[in-house]
């Protein structure tokens, strides 16, 4: 890259990223995140229990839950994956009747969705736009829907990314006697960029489909993927501090539930500060992120002041 590219590339990327942090501390993400990390302790069981049943039909529902177990565990400790997988199994269970497994199926919709719908709520704010108030009850019912299509988007995201890492782990196996030294930091590496891939399309499809706004598709990748970078950098930081400084300990009985509200609010700033990200870069580059028809441009001098 020519000296002149560069400088201006820095030059650019500066201006974006200031304008997002001004913006994004303006648009109060934690009482944001707090909001969504109380639905999230709600919606998660329902959530994770649709996800298992979809990657499940291929690789069986145990297999699936083993893995997002090991997941947890990683991000939160054993004794809260323990509680969430005791929370699934009662959530899972047989009805008895035909209208108590009704009730139960209309629980877990709505419930699996709740956490979508207030980030949607969220992401309007950031971006500026909120619904017509004569559609909002039909709103309503299309969020619910557009959130449940992203719920099982995100069971299918799972049964690739486990089918991938299923061929890689096989592969490595079938031919480890004959990999030079460097081959498991390669195969490492490809788990990665698998990994980055996956989380960057659930990124980028929690910004295209979520929000009531219109944005091109370069500007969503671009805000995707340095969301995905930050939430894995993110993640990494919060692996740690929960390790060391183990927050929830004084909360007792109550500290899985305590621990799981802490990473969905701390991983919602890191969505937050994305999505402001993906509004500045469409900015930026004069592709202005509009309205969709069930809503209108916020004008930015009427916003309502913050709670103090």
């Amino acid at each position: 890259m020519p000296r002149t590219k560069k400088k201006t590339f820095f030059r650019s990327l500066w201006t974006i990223t200031k304008n997002t942090a001004k913006d994004w501390i303006a648009a109060d993400p934690f009482r944001q995140s707090a909001v969504v990390g109380y639905y999230a302790v709600f919606s998660i069981p329902a959530l994770l229990v649709i996800i298992i049943a979809v990657a499940g039909l291929v690789f069986g529902e145990e297999a699936v839950q083993g893995q997002i177990s090991g997941q947890i565990k990683s991000a939160l400790g054993t004794e809260t994956a323990e509680s969430i997988e005791s929370i699934i199994a009662k959530v899972s269970e047989e009805k008895t009747s035909i209208i108590a497994a009704i009730i139960g199926f209309v629980t877990l919709i709505v419930g699996s969705t709740g956490v979508f719908t207030e980030l949607q709520t969220s992401l309007n704010q950031i971006w500026e736009v909120q619904v017509v108030a004569k559609k909002k009850w039909l709103k309503t019912i299309k969020t619910r829907l557009f959130s449940l299509g992203l719920v099982l988007s995100l069971g299918f995201l799972m049964l690739i990314s486990l089918l991938l890492t299923t061929g890689l782990e096989a592969f490595s196996e079938m031919i480890k006697t004959h990999l030079p030294d460097f081959m498991p930091f390669v195969l490492k590496t490809a788990n990665f960029i698998l990994s980055f891939a996956v989380i960057t399309v659930l990124f980028a499809l929690i910004f295209k489909i979520l929000p009531d706004a219109k944005i091109q598709f370069r500007d969503v990748w671009i805000g995707a993927m340095v969301t995905t970078l930050l939430f894995i950098l993110g993640k990494f930081g919060l692996g740690i501090y929960f390790a060391k400084a183990n927050p929830a300990s004084a909360y007792g009985a109550a500290g899985s539930v305590v621990l799981i509200m802490l990473w969905v609010s701390y991983s919602c700033m890191i969505l937050f500060f994305g999505a402001e990200f993906t509004k500045q870069y469409a900015t930026f580059h004069g592709h202005e992120i509009q309205p969709t028809s069930d809503s209108k441009k916020i004008v930015k001098a009427n916003r309502l002041p913050l709670p103090t």
